[in-house]
Protein backbone atom coordinates (compact mmCIF):
# COMPACT_ATOMS: atom_id res chain seq x y z
CA UNK A 1 0.00 0.00 0.00
CA UNK A 2 1.38 3.24 -0.72
CA UNK A 3 1.20 6.30 1.42
CA UNK A 4 1.42 9.97 -0.33
CA UNK A 5 3.67 12.43 2.36
CA UNK A 6 5.20 15.68 2.37
CA UNK A 7 8.47 15.56 3.42
CA UNK A 8 11.42 17.99 3.18
CA UNK A 9 15.22 16.75 1.94
CA UNK A 10 17.83 18.48 2.67
CA UNK A 11 18.94 20.77 -0.87
CA UNK A 12 22.38 18.76 -0.75
CA UNK A 13 20.62 15.57 -1.17
CA UNK A 14 17.87 16.84 -3.43
CA UNK A 15 21.01 17.90 -5.67
CA UNK A 16 22.79 14.64 -5.57
CA UNK A 17 19.35 12.67 -6.47
CA UNK A 18 18.70 15.54 -8.98
CA UNK A 19 15.16 15.94 -7.48
CA UNK A 20 12.76 18.48 -7.74
CA UNK A 21 9.34 19.90 -6.42
CA UNK A 22 6.90 17.24 -6.17
CA UNK A 23 9.16 14.36 -7.51
CA UNK A 24 8.32 10.66 -5.82
CA UNK A 25 10.40 8.79 -4.03
CA UNK A 26 10.68 5.30 -2.47
CA UNK A 27 11.89 4.54 0.96
CA UNK A 28 13.43 1.14 1.61
CA UNK A 29 13.67 -0.39 5.21
CA UNK A 30 16.85 -2.14 4.97
CA UNK A 31 17.93 -5.47 7.47
CA UNK A 32 20.08 -3.32 9.10
CA UNK A 33 17.79 -0.35 9.91
CA UNK A 34 19.30 1.97 7.62
CA UNK A 35 16.88 3.98 4.75
CA UNK A 36 17.47 4.20 1.56
CA UNK A 37 15.56 6.85 -0.33
CA UNK A 38 15.06 5.88 -3.87
CA UNK A 39 13.60 8.53 -6.68
CA UNK A 40 10.68 7.07 -8.45
CA UNK A 41 10.26 9.70 -11.09
CA UNK A 42 11.94 12.26 -13.42
CA UNK A 43 11.03 13.74 -16.64
CA UNK A 44 12.21 12.21 -20.05
CA UNK A 45 14.14 15.28 -20.56
CA UNK A 46 16.45 14.80 -17.62
CA UNK A 47 18.24 11.55 -19.20
CA UNK A 48 19.77 14.04 -22.40
CA UNK A 49 23.42 13.68 -22.00
CA UNK A 50 23.74 11.13 -19.48
CA UNK A 51 24.43 8.55 -22.23
CA UNK A 52 27.64 9.27 -24.74
CA UNK A 53 26.49 9.52 -28.02
CA UNK A 54 27.49 6.31 -30.62
CA UNK A 55 30.48 6.14 -31.84
CA UNK A 56 29.36 5.29 -35.66
CA UNK A 57 25.80 5.36 -35.98
CA UNK A 58 24.49 1.40 -36.55
CA UNK A 59 21.22 0.72 -38.64
CA UNK A 60 18.37 -1.85 -37.30
CA UNK A 61 19.82 -4.19 -39.68
CA UNK A 62 22.65 -4.63 -38.73
CA UNK A 63 21.36 -4.26 -34.67
CA UNK A 64 19.46 -7.30 -36.07
CA UNK A 65 22.26 -9.25 -36.91
CA UNK A 66 24.76 -8.03 -34.00
CA UNK A 67 21.82 -10.05 -32.28
CA UNK A 68 21.36 -13.20 -34.38
CA UNK A 69 25.42 -13.85 -33.88
CA UNK A 70 24.90 -13.40 -30.20
CA UNK A 71 22.05 -15.63 -29.67
CA UNK A 72 22.99 -18.17 -32.36
CA UNK A 73 19.49 -17.31 -34.14
CA UNK A 74 19.41 -17.71 -37.79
Amino acid sequence: MSTVSRITIPKSVRDRLHLRAGDKVEFIVLDDGRVELVPLTAPVTRLKGMVPPPRRRVSLDDMEAAIKRRTGRK
